[in-house]
């Protein structure tokens, strides 16, 4: 299937759509949260690197998160990123050849962006992993509906085997090392870098489906144009959320420390259910984003339209999240990952995304893009292309 324009719509204000901006802003607070707890250290910890020994606030936390946002977070970025691949493509003019060196060019940066990052600050950096799914499967965008999707079924299995894989290595050496417990910078830099070479080829193998599904999305426009797939975005929410909490909830329990003592036959089924059902989770949010967006229309209120703000530079505060976590968290800086738990991990969260919100619409209310964003496209398309907030 080739690549092709379609008409834009009352929805589009200043050139963009709502809805996936927007989705992108609110999936930041589901990173922050994913992210924090990865920051503290010198604790116990489960399936999904939270500590295990905390008190109840912080076991209840645990579970929460677990249900419906860890393994959830990243398949709704994914999804959205397939689907900002095939909108990049639809703006360009010329030859597909041009088109795909331009969507190279602008994942190898991606991947150069995420060495950085995990160089510098978090060894779970993201941006490497999709840099890559951009390299290897631009070619995707060529591909028919039906190849996009018996590909993508396919690969849930071999999905499924590597979930199962490392759900056995948990139960078998324990949950997560202390990832970020070392006190001298140098190195903590070296452990961050050996972790990210060994979590990128993961993470993509975890991003392959919900991409290949948002590229296949993408082609029908439901963000776009939500008052044209109101029941499709209804049913895809109510089934990919429900589905994300029933499948996260028994991990939850076990993370929780609600479910004790189960054996290694359950657990590991409980781990991949809960990887599974996440991308459904996945797809279910950005569908209910796109709801929102539709009863919203044209009138985005002020909080509507920062979090969009906030999203239309998800580079940036993605990357500054990982700035303050690092100030905040890590021994050689601000040390309080050795002296907290998962609750206020979580919290310092939640007011670093605020933080990020508010930072997003100060520059859209200047006309300013954001930086990371500014040079990404700079690197992409060339000193010459205008700036767009």
């Amino acid at each position: 299937m080739s690549i092709s324009s379609a008409t834009p719509n009352r929805a589009l204000a200043h050139g963009r759509a709502l809805a996936p901006d927007l989705a992108r802003g609110a999936m930041l607070l589901m990173i922050a949260l994913a992210h924090a707890h990865m920051y503290l250290s010198g604790h116990r910890t489960g399936f999904r690197g939270y500590d295990v020994d905390g008190g109840p606030i912080d076991l209840i936390v645990t579970g929460v998160q677990v249900s419906l946002v860890d393994g959830r977070a990243m398949p709704m970025f994914a999804a959205l990123f397939g689907y900002g691949f095939v909108q990049i493509a639809t703006k360009q003019t010329g030859p597909w050849s041009r088109t795909r060196r331009l969507l190279r060019r602008r994942s190898r940066w991606l991947l150069v962006f995420g060495f950085c990052h995990a160089l510098l600050l978090f060894f779970g950096d993201i941006l490497a992993a999709y840099g890559l799914v951009g390299l290897l499967l631009v070619g995707v965008l060529r591909w028919r509906d039906r190849t996009l999707l018996v590909f993508a079924g396919g690969w849930l299995v071999v999905h499924s085997a590597v979930i199962a894989l490392n759900g056995i290595q948990i139960v078998t050496h324990g949950g997560p090392a202390d990832a970020m417990a070392t006190a001298d910078p140098l190195s903590a830099l070296g452990t961050r870098l050996a972790l990210w070479g060994a979590l990128t080829p993961m993470y993509v193998i975890e991003l392959l489906v919900p991409f290949l599904l948002g590229v296949w999305a993408a082609r029908r426009r439901p963000l776009e144009e939500p008052h044209r797939y109101v029941a499709a975005l209804r049913t895809t929410a109510a089934l990919g959320v429900g589905l994300a909490v029933v499948g996260g909830l028994p991990l939850a329990l076990l993370d929780a420390q609600v479910w004790t003592g189960a054996p290694a036959a359950l657990t590991v089924p409980a781990y991949v259910v809960h990887g599974l059902t996440g991308i459904a989770g996945g797809l279910g949010y950005a569908a209910l984003v796109g709801l929102i967006a539709h009863r919203t229309g044209t009138a985005a209120g002020p909080v509507v339209t920062a979090i969009a703000a906030c999203g239309q530079r998800s580079l940036t505060c993605y990357l500054l999240q990982s700035v303050v976590f690092v100030a905040v968290f890590v021994p050689y800086a601000g040390g309080l990952g050795t002296r907290v738990g998962t609750a206020t991990a979580s919290g310092i969260a939640v007011l670093t995304w605020l933080a990020t919100v508010v930072f997003a619409d100060t520059l859209r209310r200047s006309g300013r893009s954001g930086p990371a964003e500014r040079l990404l496209r700079r690197l992409t398309y060339g000193a010459t292309t205008r700036q767009r907030p």
